[in-house]
């Protein structure tokens, strides 16, 4: 499983709670769309996650935004996945910005408005898990779906998401398609 999360606004700790905390230590990876804003933040972030994959905010310190890119790309499960943490442009920037990097999924944070919008590519936001400021609080889970052959030559199955409470209630479910597997 791949979980998403942003905007954790710390001060000392990752913020981490409930279904949240279970879901990052259960994870094979972590994608953080910035504004730890702590050291102390993060470090948690990485005591939680085996692999954590983060850029940076515009409310991280100076320290933190010197150990995270602005933006990056993930490669899990045959997913490639365009990560920053302003939506800079609105719909068609965040288009702009998945498609120059060949992305299946771009993952922003920043509004902390959870969900997910269809698109070329599709994106996400998973909210915010311990600041929500007035939105529902939330992360995002994605899992994996069987890669191998469907037995007649079809394109794989797309890997199942879902955006989730801190107490575990799901509000939102999408899919995600890979792109062809050649791509350089």
């Amino acid at each position: 499983m791949l979980v998403v999360c942003s905007d954790t606004h710390g001060t000392d700790a990752p913020r981490l709670s409930g279904r949240t905390l279970s879901a990052v230590r259960e994870a094979e990876a972590v994608v953080h769309a910035g504004d730890f804003t702590t050291e102390a933040s993060l470090d948690g972030f990485h005591r939680e996650a085996d692999r954590l994959h983060a850029v940076h905010g515009n409310v991280d310190t100076p320290a933190v935004a010197d150990r995270l890119p602005p933006a990056r790309i993930v490669d899990w499960n045959g997913l490639r996945i365009a990560v920053t943490h302003r939506p800079e442009g609105g719909a068609t920037g965040m288009a702009m910005f998945g498609r120059e990097r060949d992305a299946d999924l771009v993952v922003h944070g920043h509004t902390h408005r959870p969900g997910f919008r269809e698109g070329d590519p599709p994106v996400l936001n998973p909210g915010s898990h311990a600041d929500p400021r007035g939105n529902r609080p939330g992360h995002a889970e994605i899992e994996a779906v069987d890669r191998g052959s469907d037995g007649e030559g079809g394109d794989p199955p797309p890997s199942e998401g879902r955006i989730v409470e801190p107490d575990g209630t799901v509000f939102e479910r999408f899919e995600v398609e890979a792109g062809p597997d050649d791509r350089g």
